[in-house]
């Protein structure tokens, strides 16, 4: 036996407005906390915080007349709400293209200025590795051991390659 699983908020709300949709009608609480357990099934605990739900999100009306509240949705309000909201996203969406249109032309030239940067690395790369080893052999001499030449040139290699990644990076 399973049990009956209550309505989301969300179903709550539309049953809520298919209420209001169908009936185009002006409602008092009272009123809609009758109508709306027998004909959505929407709990008579839950009615009023739904319905508050909707005033608070311009989509149910409400006016206060004397010391009584009225409620109110007609379709044409939502349909020009929903009018409203595509053109806000429609503005926002070419908005938003323009942006990344310029952000690409920025890139494009960003780009034809690092060739020149590019190369200048590689040419850097190459020119502190040999000079390295001509000033080693230099130093060391010809009696100097081969192995303090290989683990000098090796750690300074190492160096160089370290540098090499920072640069790329930047």
């Amino acid at each position: 036996m399973s049990k009956k699983r209550g309505l989301s908020v969300e179903e709550k709300r539309t049953r809520m407005m298919e209420i209001f949709f169908e009936t185009k009608d002006v409602f008092q609480l009272k009123d809609i906390e009758k109508i709306a357990p027998k004909e959505k099934g929407i709990t008579a605990m839950s009615v009023k915080e739904v319905l508050q739900s909707l005033v608070d999100d311009s989509m149910v009306d409400t006016d206060r007349i004397g010391t009584s509240n009225y409620f109110w949705a007609f379709p044409s309000k939502a349909l020009h709400a929903r009018k409203r909201k595509l053109e806000e996203l429609q503005n926002q969406f070419s908005e938003y293209s323009q942006k990344k249109k310029s952000l690409q032309e920025s890139i494009e030239k960003s780009k034809i200025g690092r060739q020149d940067t590019v190369k200048q690395i590689k040419w850097l790369r190459k020119q502190p590795t040999d000079g390295l080893i001509i000033s080693l052999q230099q130093n060391l001499g010809p009696n100097g051991s081969l192995h303090l030449k290989r683990a000098k040139l090796t750690k300074h290699l190492a160096f160089l390659k370290t540098l090499t990644t920072s640069i790329r990076k930047v």
